[in-house]
């Protein structure tokens, strides 16, 4: 996934609008960078595993009469950087090739990288050695291939260009004579481009011809792999990882146990949970939300914008806005280096099935990963159950880049496909929040609610000053954009439809959507997160977020009582991939970091009063 752009002249490249378009592409990932640059006589690639800003810096291409650019959020394929160079043709692809596996097979031919794109260079240098023309590239390509497409194919020894997608995420623009395209509309009208288009099923333009091979020159720098892998010591590893069995005291109509905060009993064993809750599946009369979205539809083009993480219900809720409300949306993913390469290629499978575009915000990752060591490695010194949420602050500025993807597109309305049942009080309830009862949402808001929770975060961050480092104010403007900045044009699509986990399951099957290796549930698998702070929880407090999930279907009439107990049997276990990667990814050593956890004292003894603000006492 990444932004590709780029600008054909007939002579001098206008280097202004070119660097502006590298710029806006750069929103969309900065791992590593590429570019073609051509002129008559002249071909050179470059790639590089850094940001196309400072690629810029340091290569030659503004004599050149056509460059074309990638800025890539790095996916499939961590040793291969594009463009992807092979028997003549050059690709730029935004998007992920999901069954490029197979496509091997079927054209006959064997890989000589990693990365999922090369099979695109694959397929079309086939379709011209079988005798096709340059036109039917595109076709060729579209009808092999599933996932998103959207590409750049560049073929300099006929001087020619395709560019063509499956989803909308190309546009494509004039200016003084230039062609300009990129992978968003914003980018082109910022350069003041006419006649911009969106791009669907190809269009081939004129580049120089060039009668030699490019020149190609890899700019390798990384250290640290931004994709971890298994390595040689996995069985080790896994062996650490704990799954105890405890005996807990369970609420009788639910399954939350006794080291849930805040919990009591009644005289029949039912908990304050179970005897406070109010159904939140009760769908209100779908035509509520038609006669609500009218005002929003237009003749053609984008409608509505949908935040889409990849996951089971954003993937779910995509569907039912496509399919049911009959609404023409562009996804928004915000992606802060915890998006796994499981959810990204289920956001390519759904977008390219669907062919919706996806505009991608991607965050410098390595830096957001850094201030996940470091905020992980204060949190080991002086572990707090109440302290286990500040690992995933960082995602929270999606709520912040929604209103610059509404900027960007002119669109208002955004539909958001929360899952009503997601509620985990006992985050919050293990640093003292109380649970309030009342609150419809799963995030919540409101000034005195954050602020009390802020203060008995820093009473909580005091006993470990590790976490007063430089991501405080990322972690603090996440919170500002989530619970105090005002929702306006902002629906859920699960206030008008009931959500049902059989029927999300079998729907989603319908698209081939990819589930974890590593466990059964379907819920989080695209998270990099989820797997290690589910261990933290169930490891010390002997429950997790399942249980809790669980029992709000228990409540809802979805499940019995003795399914969810066997469900979170099966789905607490612990996910040695998953963790490994995320320990990998923030560069924190697994055996000494599950050494940690392992060691906190377990929540065994049941308490006779809720946890106080301090929280529960772990050392």
């Amino acid at each position: 996934m990444c932004g590709i752009f780029g600008i054909i002249s007939t002579s001098k490249l206008p280097t202004r609008e070119f660097k502006a378009l590298a710029v806006h592409a750069q929103q969309r990932g900065r791992d590593s960078s590429g570019l073609l640059c051509l002129r008559p006589g002249f071909g050179r690639v470059y790639r590089a595993d850094h940001s196309i800003t400072r690629l810029l810096r340091t290569s030659q291409w503004a004599e050149s009469w056509a460059v074309l650019g990638h800025s890539r959020l790095i996916t499939n394929g961590l040793a291969d950087n594009q463009p992807v160079v092979r028997d003549g043709v050059c690709v730029f692809h935004n998007g992920i090739v999901v069954n490029h596996t197979e496509i091997w097979g079927d054209i006959g031919a064997c890989p000589r990288q990693q990365i999922d794109t090369e099979v695109i260079a694959a397929i079309a240098s086939r379709h011209l050695a079988d005798g096709g023309d340059v036109h039917g590239i595109p076709a060729r390509v579209l009808a092999l291939c599933h996932g998103v497409v959207a590409c750049a194919l560049a073929i300099p020894n006929y001087g020619k260009l395709c560019l063509f997608s499956n989803n909308g995420s190309l546009y494509i623009g004039t200016k003084a004579g230039s062609t300009l395209f990129a992978s968003e509309e914003h980018s082109l009208r910022q350069c003041e481009c006419a006649e911009i288009r969106q791009v669907r099923e190809g269009e081939v333009v004129d580049i120089p011809k060039l009668d030699c091979e490019l020149a190609v020159t890899d700019i390798s720098e990384r250290r640290m792999d931004l994709i971890p892998a298994l390595g040689s010591s996995a069985s080790l590893e896994e062996r650490m990882l704990v799954y105890p069995k405890y005996e807990l005291r369970r609420c009788t109509k639910c399954i939350l146990p006794h080291t849930m905060p805040f919990i009591t009993f009644d005289e029949s064993g039912v908990c304050n949970y179970c005897r406070h809750y109010r159904p939140r599946n009760i769908p209100r009369p779908k035509e509520e939300l038609f006669r609500l979205v009218e005002s929003y539809r237009r003749p053609s083009g984008t409608e509505c914008i949908v935040p889409f993480s990849g996951g089971r219900d954003s993937c779910y809720g995509l569907h039912l806005i496509v399919n049911e409300l009959k609404m023409r949306p562009v996804t928004y993913t915000y992606d802060w280096g915890m998006v796994t390469d499981l959810g990204r290629r289920n956001i390519s499978r759904m977008c390219g099935e669907l062919g919706v575009e996806n505009i991608i915000v991607a965050e410098d990752i390595s830096k957001k990963r850094e201030y996940i060591r470091m905020n992980l490695k204060a949190w080991l010194r002086s572990p707090h159950l109440g302290m286990v949420s500040i690992l995933t602050a960082g995602d929270k500025h999606f709520f912040r880049y929604v209103e610059t993807v509404k900027e960007q597109t002119g669109v208002k309305l955004n539909l958001w496909g929360v899952n009503p049942l997601e509620v985990t009080h006992f985050k919050a309830g293990f640093l003292g929040i109380p649970p309030n009862f009342e609150e419809k949402r799963v995030y919540t808001h409101g000034v005195m609610k954050q602020l009390r929770y802020q203060w008995l975060r820093l009473r909580a961050m005091l006993r470990s000053p590790g976490y007063f480092n430089r991501s405080m104010w990322d972690t603090i403007s996440g919170e500002y954009y989530r619970s105090f900045t005002a929702k306006e044009d902002y629906f859920h699509i699960f206030d008008y439809w009931r959500w049902d986990e059989r029927v999300v399951d079998d729907t989603l099957a319908h698209y081939d959507w990819e589930k974890a290796p590593d466990t059964n549930t379907t819920w989080r698998i695209g998270d990099g997160t989820a797997a290690f702070y589910n261990y933290i929880y169930y490891t010390v407090a002997g429950f997790s977020e399942h249980d809790t999930f669980r029992s709000n279907q228990i409540r809802e009439g979805d499940l019995t009582r003795e399914e969810a107990l066997r469900l979170v049997e099966d789905e607490n276990r612990p996910r040695y991939p998953n963790i490994k990667w995320y320990l990998d990814a923030v560069g924190l050593d697994f055996l000494s970091t599950v050494r940690v956890v392992n060691s906190i004292p377990r929540l065994q003894s049941e308490p006779t009063m809720p946890p106080e603000a301090s929280g529960i006492p772990l050392a």
